[in-house]
């Protein structure tokens, strides 16, 4: 009996690898198994930065403060052409400034000058300062990555952006100074 036992278990041990062996047909290629191992091996996640050719490192910039740079630096080239909350204030001050320093006796050029033209030159000085610092973080956002981790490139997006504040500070400290010297929109002659 021992022996039939014995027989039994081979028998299903034969028919278990005859199982395992031909679980292909002629047209197939044959699989391999993974060894048990390797399933248990920790799979390692790849970053953000390794899909895109950069080695991972921690603490690596992520460019978020170059782009927020260019996107304050358009921000301020924008301000500098539309006007803004203290150019208007500091406008309607030297208005006031200039109504009280004017004497009652004084001809109409001066009065015009005093009350209106002070206070256009307030405004084209708040427009020229907000230009320049416009100017000014657009070239140091652009600027910026040759001093920078080399081989690490700007996204293209942070460029265009930053390309933008420089021309509109460009644009809005020559239409500042246009406004202060009077060629543009001057005062009207009191003759």
């Amino acid at each position: 009996m021992a022996t039939n036992a014995v027989d039994e278990t081979e028998a299903t041990k034969a028919t278990t690898d005859e199982k395992a062996v031909d679980t292909t047909t002629s047209d197939e290629v044959p699989q391999t198994e993974v060894p048990a191992a390797a399933d248990d091996a920790p799979v390692e996640e790849e970053s953000s930065s390794a899909a895109d050719g950069a080695p991972a490192k921690e603490g690596s910039p992520s460019g978020v403060g170059q782009g927020a740079a260019a996107v304050v630096s358009a921000a301020l080239g924008v301000v500098s052409l539309t006007g803004s909350w203290i150019g208007t204030v500091a406008s309607a001050r030297q208005n006031l400034v200039g109504q009280l320093e004017t004497a009652q006796n004084a001809g109409v050029a001066q009065q015009i000058q005093a009350v209106y033209g002070d206070a256009w030159q307030t405004t084209a000085l708040w427009g020229g300062l907000f230009a320049l610092i416009a100017l000014v973080v657009g070239v140091v956002t652009l600027a910026r990555p040759a001093f920078g981790t080399p081989g690490r490139i700007q996204a293209p997006w942070i460029k265009s952006v930053a390309w933008a504040g420089v021309a509109l500070g460009v644009i809005g400290l020559f239409l500042a100074v246009l406004k202060y010297t009077g060629i543009l929109l001057g005062l009207p002659s009191a003759s």
